[in-house]
């Protein structure tokens, strides 16, 4: 295959996350739908249930010269364009996800980075995030933003107070 693999996001169906992705993999194409543990509740009872991480989006690994095999994936729609060109996902960002993910009390909430003005920047300073840097938000005692700027997407990670320092 010409070049070499790379992470990129993909756009789904609303709802599609988890079709897509085992449909991928039974195509043979490396593939990622980060899935976050959440309780539901009915009227008569309460389930813990699996949900995508990032609403409308899967990941994949691949040579640029497979990105047509993805796009005739049912319910796959597009790739997630970054300057005009699909957005390449650095491995270091995928492995973040995926370590704090494996984590037993990992707390992750995806918001959109529009309507946020950073405010006080700061580093963690313990745990897999550490030594990366955030902008803390409403008040800055649990929550840092982790921008993933190839996505244009923030992830919302609760920290205790104590892990954190501020940035000169």
């Amino acid at each position: 295959m010409e070049g070499e693999k790379k992470w990129y996001a993909i756009y789904t169906k609303p709802r599609w996350e988890k079709k897509i992705d085992a449909s991928l993999i039974k195509k043979g194409i490396e593939s990622w739908c980060p899935l976050k543990k959440t309780e539901k509740q009915w009227s008569d009872r309460k389930k813990i249930i699996e949900e995508p991480l990032f609403k409308s989006y899967v990941f994949v690994h691949i040579h640029p010269a497979e990105k047509a095999k993805v796009l005739m994936t049912d319910g796959a729609l597009n790739f997630v364009h970054y300057l005009k060109r699909p957005a390449v996902i650095r491995d270091e960002e995928i492995q973040i996800i995926k370590k704090y993910l494996d984590e037993k009390d990992a707390n992750i909430t995806i918001l959109s980075e529009e309507g946020y003005r950073e405010e006080t920047r700061i580093r963690v300073n313990h745990g897999v995030f550490m030594d990366k840097e955030g902008t803390v938000i409403r008040g800055g005692k649990k929550k840092v933003f982790v921008k993933l700027e190839s996505l244009g997407q923030v992830m919302v990670v609760e920290f205790p107070a104590e892990y954190l320092s501020p940035l000169s």
